[in-house]
């Protein structure tokens, strides 16, 4: 049985707010070669690990990881509205074969999906419904939040289930490195309209997502200007982090801590236990017996993040 993994930062401001032509061509290369490898792999089910930004998430009920037995995409900034192919029979087995191994894991027959899960999704496949798609969120954005190291379990649970079916597995993760946007938090929000945002949010008008969108933009435009309180990317823990992936540190990564985290790269960061979870997921379906490479990295203040891909394979019989 082959297994692919793919880890690919997002970023809600591609085409609103780009970097110079020279890299907006350089991230749109290597995008295109890891479509390809996708291609060339021709996946049986794909795993998607990635984050929501109050779009189909909420504090009425926030779960700290969520799989998805059907799902929709919101459409929000430039991904299209639509479902994705979710296999139903393989969610919900995998949600109980998650849940067998003592991770209490939330589902949806009704889970919105929003930048996060379909950036990705659609760069390196071209469609939301190309493949079968067993969507998993994981809480990134409303603390208290879950650690790294009960993220890499979820992965576990994942990957050792996902080798069990005998299919040809892509595990695929969307979100991060460092970065900061602007998204409110319940513990700083003094506005009513936001809490309740934050609170039951969902299915805003037109009108309500594209003011929520500029003030996204505005926010990155000030972030480049120098005149914003969002916190700096940090290339060098970006890199650090991603080199533990590769060299499958996972006494490393483990010791990271939240707080550390949001200190050193900045809140949004934490969506890079998408990246763990799928990593761990890899490691586990594998045995082990895996490899991995860094595909790229900048840091891209345009688009307020540290941009990063890296791609695994492993083979087991």
């Amino acid at each position: 049985m082959k297994f692919m993994l793919q880890c690919m930062s997002h970023t809600p401001l591609k085409g609103y707010f780009d970097p110079s032509a020279d890299v907006v061509n350089e991230v749109a290369g290597c995008i295109r070669a890891v479509r390809q490898e996708v291609e060339r792999f021709d996946p049986e089910v794909i795993y998607l690990f990635a984050p929501d930004h109050f779009n189909g998430f909420f504090l009425d009920l926030m779960p700290q990881f969520c799989i998805g037995m059907q799902a929709t995409s919101v459409g929000d900034y430039a991904t299209p509205v639509g479902e994705l192919d979710v296999p139903r029979n393989v969610a919900e087995s995998c949600a109980e074969s998650v849940i067998g191994a003592d991770i209490d894991l939330a589902f949806s027959y009704r889970m919105q999906v929003d930048h996060g899960f379909t950036q990705s999704l659609i760069e390196l496949t071209g469609a939301l419904d190309r493949y079968p798609v067993v969507p998993i969120m994981l809480n990134a954005v409303a603390p208290p939040l879950s650690t790294l190291s009960r993220a890499r379990q979820l992965g576990i649970a994942v990957g050792n289930f996902a080798r069990g079916q005998k299919k040809r597995v892509l595990f695929l993760a969307s979100g991060g490195l460092s970065h900061n946007p602007p998204i409110p938090s319940i513990a700083t929000a003094t506005d009513r309209e936001v809490i309740e945002r934050l609170i039951a949010g969902r299915n805003p008008t037109s009108e309500a997502r594209a003011a929520r969108q500029q003030r996204t933009v505005n926010a990155a435009r000030d972030f480049v200007a120098g005149g914003s309180v969002l916190h700096a990317l940090n290339p060098g823990w970006d890199l650090e982090f991603m080199g533990h992936l590769c060299q499958k540190g996972w006494e490393a990564i483990d010791a990271y801590t939240n707080e550390q985290i949001t200190a050193e790269a900045g809140a949004s960061t934490h969506e890079v236990r998408a990246w763990v979870a799928a990593a761990a997921a890899i490691d586990a379906a594998c045995r082990g017996s895996w490899s991995a490479k860094q595909n790229y990295y900048r840091a891209i203040p345009e688009w307020v993040a540290g941009f990063g891909s890296l791609s695994g394979s492993g083979t087991v019989q």
